[in-house]
């Protein structure tokens, strides 16, 4: 039987990034001439296509210049921001925990990959994963099902031997859309009402495995 496969998805899930993200945004939108409300909740930014998060704060004051915004924040993030981060508790141990009952790993974020990989490499969780699987300049596999798409097609591994892992809805509709199971991260930056559309919600990463196994049982 194939081994059993769980993707995961990067911020907000394996990493709290939102400190390092929301400064480049701020500092992004301070050199453009706008300035963002202070204490604004900025949650929602993490997970969409980092175009689109830029596309909707610019919509704000009818400027133009979102590609010139994407550059100014991707410039900055690779400067000052991508570091600016912390693993969340549990991670690594159900990382481990995964490893040694046999699955196969994968990141798949939204992040570019030429982020994801050093961040993971940075805070010692890289070699969890066969393949770290991101975003690419163009823009490429921008989309949870595009990414899923490409990684099960690259893979060739069953969707009924795999599990998605994230916490936003982006994750979970991706997974459906590509006949993957699903299980929501309360701990990121979705709420757990947009996570009910899961097979499963964890609390905290321990759960992880069992819930993983369960589900695939």
């Amino acid at each position: 039987m194939t081994p059993p496969v769980a993707l995961l998805d990067l911020d907000g899930t394996l990493i709290d990034s939102r400190p390092g993200i929301v400064a480049c945004m701020v500092w992004t939108m301070q050199q453009l001439g706008h300035g963002l409300e202070p204490g604004e909740d900025l949650n929602w930014m993490i997970g969409p296509p980092m175009e689109q998060t830029i596309g909707r704060l610019m919509a704000r004051w009818s400027d133009p210049r979102e590609a010139e915004a994407v550059l100014i924040y991707r410039r900055r993030y690779a400067e000052s921001g991508m570091y600016d981060a912390t693993v969340y508790p549990g991670i690594a141990a159900a990382l481990a925990g995964f490893t040694a009952d046999g699955w196969t790993l994968f990141v798949a974020s939204a992040k570019r990959t030429r982020f994801a990989r050093p961040i993971l490499e940075h805070f010692g969780l890289a070699g969890y994963f066969r393949v770290i699987y991101g975003s690419e300049d163009g823009p490429r596999l921008d989309t949870k099902p595009e990414l899923l798409a490409h990684i099960l097609a690259e893979q060739q591994f069953p969707p009924a031997r795999a599990v998605m892992i994230g916490d936003r809805h982006y994750d979970i509709e991706g997974a459906q859309a590509n006949g993957l199971r699903s299980i929501g991260a309360a701990w990121g930056y979705g709420t757990v009402e947009e996570l009910r559309i899961a097979d499963a919600i964890a609390h905290d990463a321990g759960e992880l495995p069992a819930l993983g196994a369960r589900l695939l049982a």
